[in-house]
């Protein structure tokens, strides 16, 4: 199976300490493009599950327009300090074979440096990795390619 993970593009400072609305930025949005220009010939997604929160979201819908037919989960359990395990546990459950998740620093990083067994790794923004596994556990996953992109 193939696992992909997303980091969001780079976006706007809180507004009142409000950080689920906080957009992505031009630059954020031309680098969410940018991996998904990448993305577009490399996967064939069963599925999409994004966090609730709108930079993520924004990220997931420069993807999306390659692939419009693919559903769209929303998972309440990989928001930036969420515990991995437990991200790493939900997604687990999914019966679906290419699984792309857009996410969020830390647990991003976190959710590969559990399934992988090496050392913690930050995602860069809207850095996308993919891996492949017989199923999603822990130390299970190997990275296959990954892309930073370079604006």
């Amino acid at each position: 199976m193939q696992l992909t993970l997303v980091r969001h593009g780079e976006a706007s400072p809180a507004i009142d300490g409000n950080d689920t609305k906080r957009p992505l930025t031009a630059r954020g949005h031309a680098q969410a493009k940018q991996t998904a220009e990448y993305l577009k010939e490399l996967i064939v997604p069963d599925v999409f599950v994004v966090s609730p929160l709108l930079r993520a979201q924004e990220t997931l819908g420069h993807i999306q327009k390659f692939f419009p037919d693919v559903p769209v989960l929303l998972c309440d359990k990989i928001k930036p300090e969420d515990d991995a395990k437990e991200a790493i546990d939900w997604l687990s459950q999914l019966p679906f074979d290419s699984v792309v998740v857009v996410c969020h620093m830390n647990v991003v990083g976190h959710i590969a440096e559990q399934l992988t067994h090496e050392n913690f790794n930050p995602f860069a923004l809207a850095e996308a990795r993919i891996y492949t596994q017989s199923v999603i556990a822990n130390g299970l996953s190997t990275q296959e390619k990954s892309f930073i992109p370079t604006i």
